[in-house]
């Protein structure tokens, strides 16, 4: 049995010990609120304590879902508007911004790929995209934009707003989820994982993780440089802790330290419900995403129809299930790249749903 450490309310003691029955340590944190309260904050021995920070990739692709669902609740944005109305320079003129976060774009990526300096600076990235042609008849079809979504809202964001989206989720929300810091007092490495999935040359899925570059980018080596850190790539580039996303999610739902839930319940209803039938095209997942989030009830039978979250490649997964008021957080030292969430989350999210 794995040492575990933190605590749980009573009724979700049985939480603890599915943590404890892992075959091996990869580093866990897991956190869960219920009912707007913290009733389980865990890690096991490997993960360095609970405030430690690590690689969470697109798990932090929620916050600036979260910064876009608050703009549209607030009318500051609107998601039957096209991206260009936004941003003259974008050059899919019928795209509307509903499209975007349906990963509807087609610009997963760039012919030859990202350079290291581009993929880790938002504002590079958007420049090369704004020059390349879809891999797909925009609207058409969805594929997971994986590396480029969070530099493709974050420039709708910042002509909508004036400032950035990373700036406007800073201000929402004080939580350990950083996108642009360097510091490493308390950042632990992603590890390796034990084995590699090859994905077929020349295939989408090849683009949007941007295997196609020279060199071909290694997703855990990439996360561990400080300069990525430091430059704070929104799709992929977040640090955290499972307390910081469980806060995040918490935030939005509830509220946190007496404030307002950050997003009405309308809104997080409509960027939860699935966005696009069929197959998305990077992962082969079907009916994979609402608008921006994951679609979670499909994947994790107990969930209410209106829950939404994001994985990331490290195996980290976070969500939030108004329906069920649970938030669900969990982050792992040993990547799980290339499978999103860890191969141990469907059996520790249905201890907390049946401790809930």
């Amino acid at each position: 049995m794995l040492s575990v450490r933190g605590f749980t309310d009573d009724a979700f003691a049985p939480v603890a010990d599915a943590l404890a029955a892992l075959p091996e340590d990869p580093g866990s944190q897991l956190v869960v609120w219920s009912g707007g309260r913290v009733v389980a904050d865990l890690w096991t021995a490997g993960a360095g304590g609970a405030d430690a920070l690590t690689g969470v990739y697109s798990a932090g692709k929620g916050a600036a879902y979260l910064v876009v669902a608050r703009l549209v609740a607030d009318g500051v944005l609107d998601l039957d508007r096209r991206v260009v109305e936004y941003w003259p320079e974008f050059t899919l003129g019928q795209l509307t911004l509903g499209d975007l976060l349906a990963h509807r774009a087609g610009l997963i990526g760039v012919d030859g790929g990202f350079t290291p300096d581009e993929l880790r600076d938002d504002r590079a990235m958007a420049g090369r995209l704004l020059r390349q042609e879809p891999y797909w008849r925009p609207g058409s079809a969805y594929g997971y934009h994986a590396f480029t979504i969070g530099a493709l809202l974050g420039e709708v964001v910042r002509h909508a707003t004036g400032r950035t989206l990373v700036a406007l989720f800073n201000d929402l929300i004080r939580t350990d989820v950083f996108f642009g810091t360097s510091s490493v007092d308390r950042y632990r490495p992603v590890l390796a994982p034990p084995q590699r999935i090859r994905v077929p040359a020349g295939s989408l899925t090849e683009i949007a993780f941007n295997l196609h570059a020279s060199p071909p980018t290694d997703m855990v080596s990439w996360i561990n440089l400080p300069e990525v850190r430091a430059g704070g790539p929104v799709s992929g580039g977040c640090v955290a802790s499972a307390r910081g996303l469980a806060r995040m999610y918490a935030a939005a739902v509830w509220g946190v330290d007496g404030g307002r839930p950050l997003v009405d319940r309308h809104t997080l209803t409509e960027f939860a419900t699935i966005s696009s039938d069929g197959f998305d095209r990077v992962t082969g997942e079907r009916r994979h995403f609402g608008l921006g989030f994951e679609v979670q009830h499909l994947r994790y039978p107990g969930l209410s129809v209106n829950a939404f979250g994001h994985s990331g490649a490290s195996g980290a997964h976070a969500l939030a299930d108004p329906g069920r008021g649970i938030v669900f957080a969990y982050t792992r030292q040993r990547c799980a790249y290339p499978t999103g969430a860890a191969p141990e989350v469907p059996a520790l999210l249905a201890t907390v749903l049946a401790g809930g």
